[in-house]
């Protein structure tokens, strides 16, 4: 591991060579499908895989990262696949694209996290990155049990029309505004969309159904300058 930063018993740093790279395709599996495997495709050779683990060398949670220095490039990444990214390309500066964000399962201590994100905190700072993107997952592929989830999200987050996706991919689910209950809405969105749009993050106006990874995922992005000034001294804090 190329050594990041070390915060309390967690280490973070960079996946370094073949091993630790299918370390980190191990977790994934774990994570998204259950059991053992590999979850590998075409994109992770082009990507950084941020790692944290313990002082044992277990490894807890792992992150992918593509770093688009010009805008116009994020056309060729992973999440071009799905989305028409055209409006978001026109956009000035450097972007990260965050992918394949997991945690292992038994780990309850909330520090994994901080440290994870104190590490891209560092790494978005020093990239001078004005977008975070990526694509939030929820668990599989029939909608219905995320209508308030989805609700809230096109009335309340939905990003701004000249910027966020076009429809592309062939099978998706469009998002009305309807009455929802915010509540049930927030108890139905994964934690890590919750995280996002805390920062001030907005999604797509669709989600498409991935039916290799059996779930329902949205375009999501974070604009660096929306961050509120509190949580970004905080993910400084960690990141020094």
């Amino acid at each position: 591991m190329t050594f990041a930063l070390r915060k309390g018993c967690y280490v973070v740093g960079q996946a370094d060579g073949p091993a630790e790279l299918a370390a980190c395709q191990r977790l994934r599996y774990r994570c998204f499908f259950g059991g053992t495997g590999i979850d590998a495709d075409r994109f992770d050779p082009l990507c950084q895989h941020l790692m944290v683990a313990d002082v044992a060398g277990r490894l807890l949670a792992t992150v992918r990262i593509a770093l688009w220095r010009d805008p116009a490039a994020i056309v060729e990444g992973y999440a071009a696949q799905f989305y028409n990214l055209s409006g978001l390309a026109c956009a000035p500066g450097p972007m990260v694209e965050l992918g394949r964000f997991c945690v292992d399962p038994t780990v309850l201590d909330a520090d994994v996290l901080r440290v994870l994100w104190g590490a891209l905190a560092r790494l978005v700072d020093e990239a001078g990155a004005q977008f975070l993107f990526g694509c939030t997952s929820f668990t599989g592929t029939d909608p219905a049990p995320y209508g308030a989830a989805f609700a809230m999200l096109s009335a309340r987050h939905c990003g701004p029309e000249g910027q966020r996706p076009v429809v592309k991919a062939l099978e998706t689910v469009r998002f009305d505004v309807a009455a929802h209950d915010s509540r049930d809405a927030l108890r139905q969105m994964p934690s890590l969309l919750r995280s996002y749009l805390s920062m001030g993050g907005w999604v797509s106006d669709h989600a498409v159904v991935d039916r290799d990874l059996q779930t329902l995922h949205v375009f999501t992005c974070v604009p660096v300058a929306a961050i509120p000034a509190g949580r970004v001294r905080a993910l400084r804090a960690v990141a020094s």
